[in-house]
């Protein structure tokens, strides 16, 4: 099963309880799918719960199970589902703001990088704009505006400042050898970068 996010979470638990109220046949791995950990123990220990009842207070009949409090597996499988539907509506809110803001990262990722590497390249703003919105446009996303692209720029620092702090942290924890390595390597793509920016800078002259 494809992994799913707070979004579209409520909708498939009210898919699956629908079918338990309906009686229809349901596979316990799948009752399980949708629901979290803490979730699927709560519903084990109320069936184990229900086991123990059983065996300490007897029934003869529908009436007496009532009254007794018995519970069918499928009772239980029902009353999980009802108390996880509610909570996944609850946390909706939260969850589409957070799939909007990955979207949000993922496309300024996408339209800044290319738009960067086609100045790079020699080429006109404008050209970079274009380039950059091809590139989301390969990507399934919507285009960028002139007027998006300052906040995107400012996303793009905050992004970097953040990834500037990670590999400070995992410097500190290298060897010797190992930042020797790095350093090297930082040096080689500089160099490169260079070639490329020189070869770019000529490709633009008439």
């Amino acid at each position: 099963m494809p992994k799913l996010d707070g979004t579209h979470l409520p909708e498939r638990l009210a898919q699956r309880l629908a079918d338990l109220k309906a009686d229809k046949e349901v596979a316990a791995r799948d009752v399980k799918a949708l629901l979290s950990d803490e979730q699927i123990a709560a519903m084990d220990a109320a069936w184990t719960e229900q086991q123990a009842l059983r065996k300490v207070k007897r029934a003869r009949t529908k009436e007496e199970e009532r009254e007794l409090g018995w519970k069918t597996k499928r009772e239980i499988y029902i009353e999980a589902y009802e108390k996880a539907l509610s909570e996944a509506n609850e946390d909706i809110g939260d969850a589409l703001d957070e799939r909007l803001e990955r979207a949000e990262v993922r496309a300024a990722r996408i339209y800044l990088d290319a738009y960067f590497a086609a100045r790079d390249e020699g080429k006109e703003a404008y050209q970079a704009h274009l380039a950059a919105n091809n590139e989301l446009k390969r990507a399934h996303l919507a285009k960028v505006d002139v007027a998006q692209t300052d906040a995107m720029t400012r996303r793009r620092d905050e992004l970097d400042a953040m990834e500037d702090v990670i590999r400070a942290e995992i410097r500190k924890k290298m060897t010797p050898e190992e930042l020797e390595q790095l350093e090297m390597l930082e040096e080689h793509e500089r160099e490169l970068a260079k070639g490329r920016g020189k070869a770019g800078g000529r490709a633009g002259k008439p």
